[in-house]
């Protein structure tokens, strides 16, 4: 098994045997940031054959730029690009340091309008290549207008990035949007990707969204969740599109129980009345 799939360690046993039974060309190393504070996540994309690669969202180089050099220094990567899901400083706001602790003044930097010196913003459904990984750029505006999610395919293997608007088990802040917008990104550009496709969000939230899940919405998908959450430190890209369908509440807003937990029925009433009571839940 390749040492760049990220934490497999922590995997439950159906994953051990999907990576055993496939052999893939994309390689995802996660690299958690502020552990303990934030806990943010950046991801390096590798193409195993052409060794291109990526960085996705190294808000902080300190963390980053060791594994990098590494990385570079030993020929297992040429880091093409690095790409961003937003321009928040926590997210986009390392990409000057990383060029400059790289050594890689000219560096591309791919992401939203805002990000901080993007010098590429694909339109939304458009993209670019790593190797033989196809990446395709949805936008999602509504935590800032600039979002957009990264959705990469090799082969059958399939994957998205989605920064703060998808977490497993919740959703971003609308800081610069509103529930229609994210009633969107959620139940209509998101949940339109293969069912099989697995989620890497931007943070690592999963436990304290599964708690508010479950004072929403007591199934057994989001028992199911709760319980991985608390035997796991790190849960990114262990659940997929349509388990988030199962689990998550904000993407089950047709859900009657949720209906009834937010005393609305209209979609984005729904997803409104959940952002305001996950934003006071303790």
């Amino acid at each position: 098994m390749n040492a760049f799939i990220a934490r497999t360690s922590l995997a439950p046993r159906h994953v051990y045997r999907q990576f055993a039974a496939t052999h893939r060309k994309m390689h995802i190393k996660s690299i958690p940031m502020w552990t303990g504070s934030s806990d943010n996540y950046a991801y390096l994309v590798v193409d195993d054959k052409s060794k291109d690669a990526v960085i996705i969202d190294p808000a902080h180089p300190e963390e980053v730029a060791p594994v990098l050099k590494k990385a570079i220094d030993d020929g297992s990567i040429k880091l093409i690009a690095i790409v961003n899901t937003h321009h928040h400083w926590d997210h986009a706001g390392g990409n000057t340091k990383l060029r400059t602790a790289l050594g890689l003044p000219n560096l591309e930097i791919i992401g939203g309008k805002d990000c901080e010196k993007v010098n590429k913003t694909p339109a939304h459904g458009q993209g670019f290549n790593i190797g033989s990984i196809a990446v395709k750029a949805l936008h999602t505006p509504c935590h800032t207008q600039d979002s957009i999610c990264w959705f990469m395919q090799d082969g059958d293997d399939k994957v998205v990035f989605t920064g703060d608007t998808l977490f497993h088990g919740g959703c971003g802040r609308f800081f610069e949007g509103n529930g229609a917008e994210m009633h969107k990104a959620l139940n209509e550009t998101l949940a339109s990707l293969p069912d099989e496709t697995r989620v890497f969000p931007g943070h690592e939230y999963t436990k304290s969204n599964a708690k508010f899940c479950m004072s929403v919405l007591q199934s057994e998908a989001v028992k199911a969740l709760q319980a991985f959450a608390d035997k796991h430190r790190e849960t990114q890209g262990k659940f997929t599109i349509g388990d988030e369908k199962k689990h998550n509440v904000f993407m089950r807003p047709q859900d009657p129980e949720i209906q009834k937990a937010t005393g609305e029925t209209d979609p984005v009433a729904v997803i409104t009345k959940l952002r305001e009571m996950k934003n006071n839940f303790k």
